[in-house]
């Protein structure tokens, strides 16, 4: 049961993380073909985020109050529905309004999905049940670039949101037959004025750092949603301290492992959400490569996280949480900074290379980042900590590619020319940087922190 509840489970995560990807290689040409710029496709990205921003922070309870295994089939289907709606659009109207439906199913999919694990793993087997449901969803960044880049080039984009049909039905009749493990539910009322408060905070945040990174729209709207969602944050912070059920706790960052998780996986995300908007644009707008050349480079980092998998669970029993995050977060921001230095006349095997490792220490961190976080929580917590972890998630992405798109634009208006390579240099170094000081964050931690999960001996040998 171990090996089987995530891999069902990683069902959800293999289209969300295949999707993201198909979608990164594909901006060119859905572009060209409804009638609008690459860069102005970052609105569909945004449009996503923000409803994830909106819903994630619902998810627990809606876990809670009827079954984490009905809502996680339920947002599969969603899922699907919202990726057939971008399969039609004509328009950037049409594909951000569908891109934000598909969003609405993805964040139920992914922190129910991981809800459902936490729930049925013991705390000391917990590293071990992350990498198993990373692995099949590691095949999506595998398998989407070159899909994708195929179907884009040979075909047309609109067979790229197909793909998640048979992959969701897949999921949704697999988890309805196999998928058995402990559904307790918790009808606690509904914090409705924390649902609306956090999600205007949230989703304000989300498209006012995209609006002013990206002006795609007037600047006034872009700082004034920005404005709104932090005020909006403040008074959830507020409101959470005197209700009795909130939506999200806040008391939660009492743990040390949690919050340690929070801030260093949001610092970290920085640069990993800038690189799938950043590295397949660099190689087809700055390298001239069409999209299957370009996705046929960038898949070989999932191998490479593929790879880690089977290696990360002794690699934390060997040297713990702090120092193996630490390691992989530094390096891992400063594998992303380096990208920076890639042009036309890098070797290709070189930037395959690159990707390789980068892929290692990415995936070796994920696997750490999310199970330290259950280190210190209580099983009853469990539906709040793992929606908060993917409102952090999902916020920290979208800043990263707020902080790309951000960068793309000052530093083309700088020059006074169209985007270059340049311009996607100067962003990689920038992002790079911001991912590897959460390696600061964890090395400050004692050696022995969430020892009874990475099964690290320091504990044991303090003692003696």
């Amino acid at each position: 049961m171990i090996r089987v509840t995530p891999l069902i489970l990683a069902v959800a995560l293999f289209m969300e993380q295949m999707d993201s990807t198909v979608i990164a290689t594909s901006l060119p040409a859905i572009a060209a073909d409804i009638g609008t710029e690459p860069i102005a496709l970052k609105l569909a990205l945004t449009a996503y985020f923000v409803a994830l921003a909106i819903f994630i922070p619902i998810s627990g309870w809606m876990a809670d109050r009827f079954g984490a295994k009905n809502i996680f089939r339920l947002a599969i289907f969603v899922f699907m529905l919202g990726s057939l709606a971008c399969s039609f659009s004509y328009s950037l109207e049409t594909f951000v309004a569908s891109r934000f439906f598909q969003g609405i199913g993805s964040s139920m999919m992914t922190p129910v999905g991981r809800l459902l694990l936490v729930r049925s793993t013991p705390r000391s087997e917990l590293v071990s049940a992350m990498a198993w449901l990373t692995v099949p969803a590691l095949l999506g960044p595998l398998t989407g670039p070159l899909i994708g880049g195929f179907l884009t080039t040979y075909l047309s984009w609109h067979w790229i949101f197909w793909i998640n049909i048979p992959i969701g039905i897949a999921g949704i009749i697999l988890a309805g037959i196999f998928l058995k493990v402990p559904d307790a539910r918790n009808p606690r009322p509904i914090d409705m004025v924390g649902f609306v408060l956090a999600g205007v905070a949230f989703s304000g945040t989300v498209f006012g750092l995209s609006v002013v990174s990206l002006p795609a729209l007037p600047l006034i709207y872009g700082y004034l949603t920005l404005a709104i969602g932090v005020t909006s944050g403040l008074l959830y912070l507020l409101h959470a301290r005197r209700t009795s059920f909130p939506l999200l706790d806040p008391a939660l960052f009492r743990h040390k492992l949690f919050r340690s998780s929070i801030t260093g996986g949001s610092m970290f995300r920085i640069g990993v959400g800038a690189v799938p908007f950043l590295l397949p644009l660099m190689l087809q707008l700055g390298f001239g490569l069409s999209p299957f050349q370009s996705g046929a480079i960038t898949f070989v980092s999932a191998i490479g996280a593929i790879f880690s998998k089977f290696i990360a669970e002794r690699v934390y029993a060997r040297f713990g949480f702090p120092r193996t995050l630490g390691f992989a977060s530094f390096f891992g921001g400063i594998l992303i900074a380096l990208q920076g230095l890639f042009d036309v006349s890098t070797p290709v095997p070189l930037i395959m290379a690159a990707l390789l490792v980068g892929g290692i220490l990415r995936s070796v961190f994920f696997t750490g980042s999310n199970a330290i976080g259950y280190a210190d929580v209580d099983d009853e917590e469990a539906s709040q900590a793992t929606a908060i972890v993917a409102v952090g998630q999902q916020l920290s992405v979208a800043f990263g590619v707020a902080v790309a798109g951000a960068i793309l634009e000052i530093s083309t208006r700088l020059r006074g020319a169209e985007l270059a390579l340049i311009d996607f240099q100067i962003a990689f170094f920038v992002v790079g940087g911001l991912s590897a000081l959460a390696g600061i964050i964890y090395w400050r931690l004692p050696a022995d922190a969430g020892s009874n999960v990475s099964g690290h001996r320091a504990a044991t040998v303090q003692k003696e």
